[in-house]
């Protein structure tokens, strides 16, 4: 006789106290619902008993915390009736006036043209502020307090390197429909940049000449032009500090560029191969040598972009745009600070 098959008992249900969040089974529970604790499950709980679990300081009062979604305003100031406020102290009325697009009808893509070099022309302001105030401090003969600052003009830079692919969302079919209306304006006529570049040791007199229908701007950038770059400083405090710079370097006419010099070199390998002697001033070195790098990389995505929008066409100021551009991407501020890497150790 065939023996009858049985189904099998399942087995008994083991029902687990709930875990709480944060458990080794409790963290499989996020974001599911808890069950409904049931007063019966223990022989000592109650339906209304305190949870162990609970903190009531934690319990929402009127008033004492902000609903799911909102924010809590307790303490805004809101009478600011003649009282000095966020668009007060930015003068934001001012600012955002000042875009003025010139085209008819207005081309949708002029105020991003305009705001990328009133963003630009912002940066360079507060690079022109750090570089003078380093300036004033190597003067001084203290090099560290000006480290901060050259790490802010690095980031400032990054920043300014950064915002061209900003720029570089305008096609050349769009560009074209109102390039026309720049006239002969053009960035080769920004006053800060050649201020930059005069302040980090660029200089070039003939440059004054664009600036010469601004007074105040042109009287400006003479005295930058006259006086000693921030490259010029650097070297004035190492002969200080006992360092063999070149009298004639110390003693050259700081209206031409500082063109590189054996005997600067020289003094540039002793700091990099005794760095514990001449700690301050090669951490120096590498901050000017940051900022150096930086701005090369700035003019060769200027180039870039350009060369990108416009082709080969000329700038609208009258330089021959992409080749007047790629000339600038090799020049560099400091010489010795990039020729002592080869120097070092040999």
């Amino acid at each position: 006789m065939t023996p009858r098959l049985t189904r099998p008992s399942k087995p008994p249900l083991i029902k687990f106290p709930p875990q709480p969040v944060g458990t080794a089974h409790g963290s499989m529970l996020r974001g599911m619902a808890a069950p409904h604790p049931n007063p019966h499950s223990h022989p000592h709980s109650h339906p209304h008993a305190p949870d162990p679990h609970h903190d009531p300081s934690h319990r929402q009062t009127p008033g004492s915390s902000p609903a799911a979604g909102s924010h809590n305003l307790t303490g805004l100031t809101t009478d600011l009736h003649g009282k000095l406020d966020y668009a007060g102290y930015l003068s934001l009325e001012q600012l955002l006036s000042a875009q003025r697009p010139l085209s008819r009808p207005e081309h949708h893509d002029e105020l991003l043209f305009i705001i990328q070099h009133q963003t630009t022309e912002l940066w360079f302001k507060l690079v022109i502020h750090e570089l003078r105030a380093a300036i004033g401090l190597i003067r001084q003969d203290k090099l560290e307090p000006s480290f901060k600052i050259l790490a802010r003009v690095k980031h400032i830079q990054a920043q300014l390197l950064d915002q061209w692919s900003v720029l570089a969302t305008l096609t050349p079919t769009e560009y074209i429909q109102f390039r026309h209306v720049l006239g002969p304006a053009s960035g080769v006529q920004s006053h800060q940049n050649r201020l930059i570049e005069f302040l980090m040791g660029n200089k070039d007199r003939r440059m004054l000449a664009v600036f010469q229908h601004k007074p105040v701007i042109h009287a400006e950038l003479t005295a930058a032009l006259e006086g000693p770059s921030i490259y010029d400083e650097f070297l004035r405090f190492l002969s200080r500090r006992g360092l063999p710079v070149p009298k004639d370097v110390l003693e050259r006419d700081v209206t031409q560029p500082h063109e590189a010099h054996p005997g600067v070199l020289a003094v540039f390998k002793q700091v990099y191969e005794n760095v514990h002697q001449w700690w301050d001033a090669y951490e120096m070195a590498e901050k000017l040598i940051d900022i150096d790098e930086s701005y090369s990389l700035w003019r060769f995505r200027h180039m870039r972009v350009v060369q990108r929008v416009i082709g080969f066409k000329r700038g609208t100021g009258g330089t021959a745009g992409v080749p007047y551009l790629k000339q600038l991407i090799e020049n560099v501020f400091f010489p010795e600070l990039w020729d002592v890497r080869t120097s070092i150790g040999a």
